[in-house]
């Protein structure tokens, strides 16, 4: 029988069997320390990807659309609560003044047509607070920057998720006269009476039309039925004067023609 070791120049040398368990202990080593180093990398890239996943799905067309919803029924429900009626019988807040209660008017009748208030009540007020020039560029002002705010939302918030709805002929076809005929769509839709402001800022907002033609087409074709209301409102005070007549024409007649023009035209916009 051969030893365990044999000694030569005082010098142990180790058995195979012995020099293979000393490989194997050196090799676990080895591994559970590169596994100890890769295991953070390994966590790192799972929350990496898991932070990526949630955020494609915050930021998915139908996430985007919940929150332009959301956002729409909270402003809705400011407004119900502040009762914007009041500015016809209680007035602006008596602290403002000169230009800053037009400035502040004007961002206040922006921010209330976001939020589905009435512009025919916005443009009155206009012209009982500031009379008929003055109430008529705040009333504008306002219009195209709550035009404008309400197609910025609805194009980044809605468009992706609202245009795979256009399934029905009639959207379809509204989708395309807005989009190949923009300004002019618009213009009808600001001149005649008829498509409320809010349906028509996020149709637009989801049709292919582009700002410019939207906010000058809004600014132009909302000059007259605007200064009626506002000449309106300033004149109520003496409603048989010719002032007041004329703009109550002027807004009525304007309403019964789009009655008119949109029966007219209810076939061929279901033929397309």
């Amino acid at each position: 029988m051969l030893d365990a070791t044999t000694r030569s120049g005082g010098t142990a040398t180790a058995t195979p069997r012995a020099a293979a368990t000393e490989l194997t202990v050196a090799t676990d080593l080895v591994v559970a320390s590169e596994t100890a180093v890769a295991a953070p990398a390994v966590l790192t890239a799972a929350r990496s990807d898991l932070g990526s996943r949630c955020l494609r799905a915050l930021l998915s067309p139908w996430s985007r659309l919940s929150l332009l919803v959301a956002l729409l029924a909270a402003a809705a429900s400011s407004v119900l609560l502040f009762d914007p009626q009041r500015l016809l019988a209680d007035g602006w807040p008596p602290q403002l003044g000169g230009a800053a209660a037009a400035v502040s008017f004007a961002v206040a009748y922006g921010l209330c047509t976001v939020a589905f208030v009435p512009r025919p009540l916005l443009n009155l007020a206009a012209g009982a607070l500031f009379g008929s020039q003055l109430g008529l560029g705040t009333a504008l002002a306002g219009t195209v920057l709550g035009a404008g705010v309400a197609f910025g939302l609805g194009r980044i918030l809605g468009q992706d998720a609202l245009r795979s709805l256009l399934r029905a002929r009639w959207l379809k076809a509204a989708d395309s006269q807005l989009s190949r005929h923009g300004f002019r769509s618009m213009m009808v839709a600001r001149l005649f009476p008829g498509v409320p402001f809010w349906a028509a800022n996020y149709c637009a907002a989801v049709s292919r039309m582009g700002w410019l033609p939207f906010l000058v087409a809004t600014a132009l074709g909302s000059v007259p039925n605007t200064a009626a209301y506002a000449v309106a409102g300033a004149r109520a005070s003496s409603p048989t004067s010719p002032a007041f007549l004329i703009a109550m024409a002027l807004i009525t007649i304007p309403a019964l023609v789009g009655t008119v023009v949109a029966w007219r035209k209810r076939h061929h916009l279901r033929g397309h």
